[in-house]
């Protein structure tokens, strides 16, 4: 193969494992944070409730 064809494609691929990783790490960042609003939501709703 050609190697500047090779080369693009390398960087091609390495930019697309980036930007899943930039993905996941937001996804989970979301998952953290709405884990923790649902815990207090339920406490509150709790105190609310009585």
């Amino acid at each position: 193969m050609n190697p500047e064809i090779e080369y693009q494609l390398i960087q091609s691929h390495a930019r697309e494992l980036r930007q899943a990783a930039a993905t996941h790490r937001r996804v989970r960042e979301a998952q953290k944070s709405g884990e923790t609003e649902r815990r207090h939501r339920s406490v509150f709703g709790k105190l609310r409730k009585s």
